[in-house]
């Protein structure tokens, strides 16, 4: 039972950082009806500023806490900067085009991210500092790490902030309008371009934390690092139900679940026949069950078909 607890809370660490990612592909894919392909390279241009900003203030003598705040700060920005370029510049020009349009621009611009990453910060990977106490916390059998908390706190604390925002607030209210009906809402006096300028900025800025988290759990970045995570947020989006903040939420956790048991508990009952090397299997064959019997996901979606 240690096994199967001990990987419970691998898996919800795991699904919480996928959860983050899964967000900001289904804020876009709600209000646009975009999926955002260069999402995962996002959360790799955070984790590779969080780097460079805790390489350079390594000799400062500054706290780990400290380093990770600036880190995070700095990797917000460069994030929300870069998705807002991105959307101005490559999604808007094509937001009347066919659809399969702005899906080659993104798969084109994950592969230009990718490429910049690489040029400027060379294709070797890089360890990243140990920012915070490694001293594992015992819970009776299975264990915890001080990083691994602050990844479930963090992400608890973003996502009610983030359901707060979207039904609560003004902003909320216009990003739910333009998703509805952008072109009522523009007549209600909201301005869809700074809503889905706004969306972008939003998923950039949990992107940018998800890569933080990424890099301090694991404790290695390079420029490749933000495909597969990216692709994994994307089918806990669908999983959920994309389009569905809570889908999202639901389908990131359930997938680290997914992954973290079935690599980690079935592979020593199988021998080692089935072990960590087959975590993906496990995550895109519920993808398939779940879209075989529920093609609109766990939780459905809640935007509505457009003319």
């Amino acid at each position: 039972m240690d096994i199967f607890f001990q990987q419970v809370i691998n898996g919800l660490v795991l699904g919480s950082m996928y959860a983050l990612v899964a967000l900001g592909y289904t804020m876009v894919y709600g209000i646009i009806n975009l999926i955002n392909f260069a999402h995962g390279e996002v959360l790799m241009v955070g984790a590779m500023v969080s780097w460079t900003l805790v390489s350079v203030l390594a000799d400062a003598g500054l706290p780990g806490w400290l380093l990770m705040l600036i880190a995070l700060a700095g990797s917000v920005v460069v994030c929300t900067l870069l998705n807002f370029l991105v959307e101005k510049i490559a999604y808007r020009p094509l937001r009347n085009a066919p659809r399969l349009a702005p899906l080659i621009t993104a798969m084109g611009m994950s592969l230009l991210l990718q490429t910049l990453a690489m040029i400027i910060w060379k294709p070797n990977p890089k360890p990243f500092p140990l920012l915070l106490p490694t001293l594992p916390i015992d819970l009776g059998g299975p264990v915890i790490t001080v990083t691994q908390c602050l990844i479930l706190g963090s992400t608890v604390v973003i996502l009610a902030t983030l359901m707060w925002l979207v039904n609560h607030t003004r902003l909320g209210r216009a990003m739910r309008a333009t998703a509805e009906n952008p072109q009522v809402a523009s007549l209600m006096g909201v301005k869809p371009d700074f809503i889905i300028s706004t969306t972008f900025v939003i998923g950039a800025a949990l992107a940018a934390v998800a890569g933080l988290m990424w890099a301090a759990n694991y404790g290695t970045v390079q420029h490749t690092m933000g495909f597969m995570p990216g692709l994994k947020a994307f089918t806990a989006a669908v999983l959920g139900g994309i389009g569905n903040l809570a889908g999202a939420m639901v389908g990131g956790v359930l997938l680290g679940l997914i992954e973290a048991i079935g690599a980690g508990y079935l592979g020593p009952l199988t021998g080692g026949v089935l072990g960590s090397q087959y975590a993906d299997i496990f995550a895109f064959l519920a993808l398939i069950l779940v879209l075989t019997l529920r093609p609109s996901g766990l939780l459905g979606e809640r935007v509505a078909d457009r003319a």
